[in-house]
């Protein structure tokens, strides 16, 4: 699933686009797209005609009738066939990146770990949810899990297509691993958190494959008006028959689907499938899977972007720079409490607090007896009690500046000037308690990650507001929202505080989308419209998540957001364009209807078309080869610029409706020229 690959399409791509194309035909399959379903009907009627045509009783005065149905019938059959082929197309390059992942589905050995200690080796395909496995260096993680104990570099290339191995180990936010990749170094015991046929690549083949694509709301939504377009055209048509007797022009039945076929939206009836795959296929070929075509949509619409601060909007590697110890404290001191309390912490702040204290001299050890008190996002501190009854802690000021009262203790008169002080630096500061007195506070270093102000200015542009969510203390946070330009901030963050903030910008009717990767973020990931969950976070972030990045990069988020935005603007763009189209075709095909009886309306004929024949074939056979030449478009996507919506509005009505109106006079006006000898020389002349 490397992004390298973006060939629009390969020989093998091609091949089978020409087989589906034809086995599309099933009626039964074609009756899912009524407006197509419509042409192939004509397809047929026009076929019968063309061995019996006066089985309706129609004449042609002085004119090879048969021969004219023949090429009605060949150019309704080849409109279906395009139609089905584009489809085929997009599909085929789902299939084509199925395919590449079916091949790492291996049904491999696996460690099974007994309850009483033991191994057992079993095909991974016989792996249960709950069962524990040991994976070592050079084997193939053998299905979807969470590593419980140890830590390796692991080669993800099978799934993200980047070749350089990532860490994976216990605890934190990276301890998720995938079943077909490979362990590089070191090993891992895993637990298994899927059953055989449910894992998180079989979804991923199902997906790319379109088996379990269903049609979105919007697609329905514009399904329906094309249906309805449709039946109005369909009572037009119908109605035109007396009127042409009236008039004294008898219209010949093929005359009639031919004008039905080129005034229904066959163009967007043809693409829109392939509008909708191909968009979820361009989200997969950036390496993000959308449990549903929904999901993308929903991308395009959102309103509101909650994001992390950590990990998205800043580095996330918030690491120990200095210890500043208050009231008196000794800095040794206060690095011998604050190693304590990271002996057991697998959070990157502990770690690199325990890894400060030691270059700095730190020598403490675990005492036995001792009980972690691990980090809660709820109590916002983590800790240590020792046996002899001492209770270290360390955590964001305002939790252990409660903690401490509660104990009875004092506030030192300089805390709150190093908290201020680290905050407007825009680190993190994590202050450190010994039972209730106050030592000091360690100095947290992070970084906003560069291009995120002309990330979020671009976001603006489109109107859509982005609010940063963080447990730093209101003043860092508020030095990161201003460095990093987003539009609001949350600080002291909890996970409810999420959901409330997601509840609330929905209950004003907007589309909120966000980013998480931890178990604390899975309620908000499932209340957002839009949950983007990374692959290396925990199962339950990922099965909240209706869309999984595979990079586990959180600042993807802005690039789903446009990519969903662009397949909202292909359908719209496209939808123009082919009702627009329908404009020059009435002034081809009308005129050549009933200008003999009625030479009034050849001020409609602007293009000079030369026989009524040639005018309505020409109509037909532009309204057929237009649909590949959209091919491209469809697959590849308008171009988006980040623009209001009024002025993008105003631009693709420019473009796409003028362009729309423009187009079919130009391209019909050339085959009219092209095949007016072509039927003369047959017969097809005169009306």
């Amino acid at each position: 699933m490397s992004k390298r690959n973006q060939k629009l399409v390969t020989p093998a791509i091609l091949r089978q686009a020409v087989i589906g194309s034809f086995t599309k035909l099933n009626p039964v399959y074609m009756m899912k797209n009524p407006v197509m379903f419509v042409v192939e009907i004509g397809f047929f009627i026009t076929f019968v005609l063309s061995f019996f045509p006066g089985l309706f009783g129609d004449v042609g005065s002085g004119t090879n009738l048969r021969a004219y149905n023949m090429i009605v019938c060949a150019v309704l059959f080849v409109t279906v066939l395009f139609a089905n082929f584009a489809e085929s197309v997009a599909e085929g390059r789902g299939k084509a990146q199925a395919a590449s992942l079916k091949k790492t589905q291996k049904d491999t050995q696996a460690r099974l770990l007994l309850e009483d200690g033991t191994e057992k080796t079993v095909l991974s395909s016989e792996l249960k949810k709950g069962n524990v496995v040991m994976v070592k260096a050079g084997e193939i993680i053998p299905g979807d899990g969470e590593v419980i104990e140890g830590i390796a570099s692991v080669d993800e290339s099978a799934i993200t297509g980047e070749s350089a191995p990532v860490v994976r180990e216990s605890g934190g936010d990276f301890c998720s691993v995938t079943g077909g990749t490979t362990i590089v170094s070191d090993w891992l015991k895993i637990r298994i958190t899927s059953d055989p046929g449910s894992s998180f690549l079989d979804r991923m083949i199902a997906l790319v494959e379109g088996a379990s694509r269903k049609k979105t709301p919007n697609e329905i939504a514009l399904n329906t008006l094309l249906v309805s377009l449709t039946i109005i055209f369909l009572i037009v048509i119908v109605t035109l028959y007396p009127i042409g007797l009236y008039s004294g022009v008898q219209l010949q039945t093929s005359t009639l689907i031919a004008l039905c076929v080129c005034l229904i939206p066959t163009t967007i009836g043809g693409l829109l499938s392939a509008i909708g795959i191909a968009g979820m296929d361009r989200v997969t070929r950036f390496n993000v899977i959308a449990m549903s075509g929904k999901a993308v949509e929903a991308c395009g619409d959102v309103d509101t972007m909650i994001l992390d601060k950590t990990g998205t909007i800043t580095y996330g590697n918030r690491l120990a720079a200095d210890f500043f110890p208050v009231g008196g404290a000794s800095r040794s001191e206060l690095i011998r409490c604050a190693a304590l309390t990271s002996l057991h912490d697998d959070t990157p702040e502990g770690k690199s607090t325990l890894e400060l204290a030691r270059h700095l001299g730190d020598t403490s050890q675990d005492a036995a007896g001792a009980a972690y008190i691990e980090f809660t996002a709820q109590t916002r501190m983590s800790g240590v009690d020792l046996p002899n009854g001492t209770k270290v802690r360390k955590g964001a000021a305002e939790a252990i500046e409660q903690y401490v009262k509660s104990m009875g203790g004092t506030i030192p008169a300089d805390l709150h000037e190093q908290v201020d002080k680290i905050s407007s630096l825009g680190g993190t500061p994590l202050t450190v308690c010994e039972n209730n007195r106050i030592l000091g506070v360690i100095y947290l270093k992070d970084t906003v990650k560069p291009g995120m102000v002309e990330r979020f200015e671009r976001l603006r542009a489109i109107g859509i507001k982005t609010i940063m969510c963080t447990g730093d203390n209101p003043l860092t946070a508020a030095t990161i929202a201003k460095e990093a330009g987003v539009d609001g901030f949350i600080a002291e963050c909890k996970p409810e505080d999420k959901i409330d903030v997601i509840k609330k910008e929905q209950a004003e009717g907007k589309i909120v989308a966000m980013t998480g990767d931890g178990t604390n973020d899975a309620p908000a990931l499932a209340q957002a419209n839009v949950g983007l969950a990374m692959n290396s976070g925990t199962t339950a972030a990922k099965e909240a998540a209706n869309m999984v990045d595979l990079d586990s990069d959180p600042t993807k988020i802005l690039e789903v957001v446009e990519i969903g935005k662009q397949l909202l603007i292909t359908r719209g763009s496209l939808t123009t364009f082919s009702i627009a189209n329908d404009i020059a075709k009435y002034f081809a095909i009308i005129p050549a209807m009933f200008m003999m009886a009625i030479p009034q309306l050849s001020v409609l004929n602007i293009m000079h078309l030369a026989t009524p024949y040639s005018a309505i074939l020409s109509a037909l056979i532009f309204n057929a080869i237009i649909i590949p030449c959209l091919i491209p478009l469809a697959m590849k996507g308008v171009k988006y610029r980040p623009m209001s919506s009024g002025r993008l509005l105003a631009r693709n009505m420019l473009i796409y409706g003028l362009g729309g109106v423009i187009t079919p006079f130009v391209g019909i006006k050339i085959i009219d020229t092209l095949i007016a000898p072509m039927l003369t020389a047959i017969g097809v002349v005169g009306f």
